[in-house]
């Protein structure tokens, strides 16, 4: 599989379809692909169903494709947080649905998707609701609850270099869910400060290999705070 460079990051989102689930990559505003969901707003791909960690900030990024009313629903960790307003106006409207999960459990169902594996146990969250209706099991002397794998059928990550392959380095905290949404999804696009040639990168600093990448953009870094107010 080879990884194709796009020119621009309208051209990098290219061929997502309505209704697909796409991972957003981010910690709040740490690591999120700004570059890329601006460029799914332009083009225009609705009824989404996005998995992050967070349900956005502020009114860019996640929370601008929500405020353009792109999102039929939410899977996340941290739906509320101080400047989460877009998505708590949403989310009281009954405009978009909402499924929480625990931040590990979360990370894990991607990594799930990944490796191939058909479902998981897991004691997080058990006597909560967010176990009600799912299969339960004894293992140890613990109760824990069955979680399956969450695919998407895009990957918008951003990381801090890569080479023409597609090899990706990341950059302190922004690393976050980048390397397990690389392996989840179909189609895995990822913006970056820098492209340099093959071999520039030493092998050993590699964190997500180019063979997850599909299409790779360069996009300059942005560095937002949001305040709590509107």
């Amino acid at each position: 599989m080879t990884t194709t460079i796009a020119a621009t990051t309208d051209e990098a989102v290219t061929g997502i379809e309505d209704g697909s689930t796409v991972l957003v990559g981010g910690f709040g505003l740490a690591g999120m692909p700004f570059d890329l969901v601006d460029a799914l707003i332009r083009q225009g791909a609705t009824d989404l169903t996005v998995v992050s960690n967070n349900a956005g900030n502020g009114d860019v990024g996640l929370a601008a494709l929500l405020k353009a009313g792109r999102v039929r629903k939410v899977i996340c960790s941290f739906p509320r947080q101080s400047d989460s307003y877009v998505f708590d106006d949403l989310y009281r409207a009954g405009r978009v649905d909402l499924e929480v999960v625990p931040q590990g459990t979360l990370a894990e169902r991607m990594r799930a998707a990944g490796a191939g594996i058909g479902a998981f146990y897991s004691p997080v969250g058990v006597g909560t609701p967010l176990a009600e209706g799912k299969e339960t099991r004894e293992i140890d002397g613990r109760v824990h609850v069955l979680e399956y794998p969450i695919r998407g059928d895009v990957a918008l990550i951003s990381a801090h270099r890569a080479d023409t392959m597609g090899n990706l380095v990341y950059r302190k905290t922004a690393r976050n869910f980048g390397p397990v949404m690389a392996t989840a999804a179909t189609t895995v696009v990822a913006q970056v400060t820098d492209i340099v040639p093959a071999g520039k990168i030493d092998p050993e600093t590699v964190v997500t290999p180019g063979i997850h990448i599909d299409r790779l953009v360069r996009a300059e870094a942005r560095r937002l705070t949001v305040q709590g107010a509107r």
